[in-house]
């Protein structure tokens, strides 16, 4: 992939807020899942080694959640703007709203719940859509599936595939995050000074050098936003 940036190239970073606008709760927020569970017992493989069972019931709870969540008007404002961008969309959240919005190019760094995996090395893959993992549930592998699922101490997926695409964009897109989830945050540094660099969200710690903030929810600024990038003829 060229390191050039390409005018007609838009990269959006997608968090757990946009999520929250269809329905779905985040971990970090007063109403969120971390109030219910201790992370290390749900999203560990320390967790997933002590009580599988209860990894798994909790996945599947989650699962089945975000298959019965509808896409947003922020979902459909990223994927109105393939009309006439090339878009990436680089994405925290594990649902599958953005695809289902229309968006094509999707990268998912810490996993997605419609898919399940073998414990074996190398693991299978498995499209399930909103079906549950059983305890005992087998991959041809003979080993048991869990969860697609990136959990804390694991590695995060794609992600020298997802600062090349950052490098090379035009313009840059940040919603529904705070930044505050490590290595996905970093990929705000590998924007060029050159690229337009927007943030929207609900609140902001500290916002990176270069980008406009937007304080409130996606489904409030994105679908103006995108009609404006529309509407706008690209810059060389």
């Amino acid at each position: 992939m060229s390191a050039t940036m390409q005018p007609n190239k838009i990269v959006v970073l997608s968090g757990s807020g946009l999520s929250a606008e269809s329905g779905l709760p985040t971990f970090r927020d007063s109403n969120g899942l971390w109030n219910q569970y201790q992370w290390h017992e749900v999203a560990s493989p320390e967790g997933w080694r002590a009580r599988p069972e209860a990894v798994l019931a909790f996945y599947n709870e989650r699962r089945l959640k975000a298959w019965h969540a509808q896409p947003n008007a922020a979902h459909a404002a990223i994927a109105a703007l393939e009309a006439a961008f090339e878009v990436v969309v680089i994405t925290q959240n594990v649902d599958a709203l953005h695809e289902r919005a229309g968006s094509s190019r999707v990268i998912h760094l810490h996993g997605e719940l419609a898919y399940a995996r073998s414990t074996g090395t190398p693991p299978l893959r498995y499209r399930i859509d909103d079906a549950p993992i059983a305890l005992g549930q087998l991959a041809e592998d003979g080993s048991q599936l869990r969860p697609d699922i990136v959990w804390f101490g694991e590695q995060t997926q794609y992600m020298d595939e997802a600062r090349a695409h950052v490098a090379t964009a035009a313009k840059v897109l940040v919603v529904g995050t705070s930044l505050s989830v490590h290595p996905a945050a970093s990929l705000v540094w590998s924007a060029r000074g050159r690229a337009e660099k927007v943030l929207v969200s609900l609140e902001m710690d500290e916002i990176p050098d270069g980008f406009e903030f937007r304080r409130g929810k996606a489904t409030e600024h994105l679908p103006a936003l995108v009609r404006a990038w529309l509407a706008a003829p690209t810059s060389p």
